[in-house]
């Protein structure tokens, strides 16, 4: 017998019963997004690799080492997206988006080699916005009032907002000099990842999560001590907003960010329930990556959020929550040749009359007995039993499948209304 082929490590199938809460994350921010006045955009899984390396940076972890690239046909380099910022300002740039501001969203898979766990895939999704041509506080503060709203949206409460700001290129090039120093005094302290992003990427010694390291990062110089006046101001007023809006916060002096285009503001969205991985929305503003891609200068602010782990939350509240309704209303069962055969045209016929109707008419035939037991394995509210009788009065049998009640007859034109009034009330977030 042949082997069986298996997904590759780190990818993964969303099973139908899962699929629920993928639908509920994803319509949500949609409707979120949608009533800020942002526009979807759609970009390829493939781009060349020089994009990435251009805006990403050819010394960060992601293109060093996680990138899944390959030459195509014609020898030049592609790769498979590693996140969606990049793509989405080359789309910009090449159909000419950037006359006036944009607020623009987009979904969909990224790809990086990494080591899979809990959190962590190699295919993993993403929600992601970006906004171009506005340079103020206050759309910073409009990205974090956007994302506190889909919390509230989707009933996730236990999710807190860290801040920082990284201020200009200029000012980070002089904290960089300074820090780099610190960390050289320290040197025999740091752990090899460290040493080795010590001559890259200094800035990233600061978000290590080795326990060991945690002393020594404590001690090194704080990036907000060398923002200059503009940068202040800016990193001031954008706080002042979350605070009149109630939005809780903690400015967290260590939050870098792992991409290079980020200037000023930066925040991640973070959780305590999952592990290591509890970061599951993070951006900031990135006014240089535009012109760095070959266009003019524009301002931008953007962030992504991580559905797997969106997902997990979403699975662990339903998992304490009441029962959901389920995800048909009705199973409809038919006995007698004549009842078969009028079966699929009478549930038409409910369609037509109740769109939102959730219903399955049963197919292939089978006795009465194995037709219930397929309806109450579905997962149905209720079981519609459909007999020669019950055709020639123009009625079906409605039968409970989900809770006490006994079965009776209603008319085919009253099923829908009852069947969807039938429906538990959605539970508030």
């Amino acid at each position: 017998m042949a082997k069986n082929i298996q997904a590759i490590r780190g990818m993964h199938d969303m099973l139908p019963d899962q699929i629920g809460l993928w639908q509920r994350l994803e319509d949500g921010t949609r409707q979120v997004l949608e009533s800020y006045g942002y526009r979807e955009i759609r970009t390829p899984l493939v781009e060349v690799t020089e994009l990435f390396k251009r805006s990403i940076g050819e010394v960060t972890d992601i293109v060093e080492k996680e990138m899944y690239s390959f030459p195509d046909s014609s020898g030049d380099s592609l790769s498979l997206r590693p996140e969606g910022t990049a793509s989405c300002v080359r789309a910009a740039i090449e159909h000419g988006l950037l006359d006036q501001p944009r607020r623009l969203w987009y979904r969909g898979p990224m790809y990086r080699h990494e080591r899979p766990q809990k959190g962590r895939y190699r295919q993993f999704h993403q929600i992601g916005v970006e906004v171009f041509g506005l340079e103020g506080p206050d759309i910073d503060q409009e990205v974090l009032f956007l994302t506190a709203r889909l919390w509230r949206t989707l009933g996730l409460a236990a999710l807190r907002l860290e801040v920082n700001s990284l201020g200009d290129a200029e000012e980070r090039a002089a904290y960089r000099a300074e820090l780099v120093a610190y960390l050289e005094a320290h040197h025999c302290h740091l752990d090899e990842d460290s040493r080795r992003r010590l001559l890259t990427n200094p800035l990233r010694v600061l978000d290590s999560k080795n326990p060991e390291l945690r002393e020594v990062i404590a001690g090194a110089p704080i990036l907000l001590d060398h923002l200059g006046e503009a940068s202040r101001q800016h990193f001031a007023a954008f706080c002042a907003g979350l605070e009149a809006a109630g939005i809780p916060y903690e400015v967290n002096p260590r939050l870098v960010r792992g991409l290079d285009y980020y200037n000023r503001t930066v925040f991640e969205w973070i959780t305590d329930d999952l592990g290591a991985q509890g970061t599951v929305c993070a951006g900031g503003r990135y006014d240089g990556l535009v012109a760095q891609l070959g266009g003019r200068p524009t301002p931008a602010v953007g962030f992504a959020m991580g559905l797997e782990r969106l997902v997990a939350l979403l699975e662990a509240a339903a998992a304490s929550a009441p029962e959901a309704s389920p995800a048909l209303d009705a199973y409809l069962v038919a006995v007698g040749d004549a009842a078969q055969a009028a079966a699929p045209t009478l549930a038409e016929r409910l369609r037509d009359l109740a769109p939102d109707l959730r219903l399955q008419c049963h197919c292939g035939g089978g006795s009465f007995k194995s037709q219930f037991k397929k309806a109450d394995r579905s997962g149905a509210r209720f079981a519609l039993v459909l007999g020669e009788g019950e055709l020639a009065r123009g009625v079906l049998g409605v039968k409970p499948l989900r809770g006490e009640g006994e079965q009776r007859d209603l008319p085919f034109d009253e099923l829908g209304p009852f069947l969807l009034a039938a429906r538990p009330t959605p539970i508030s977030g």
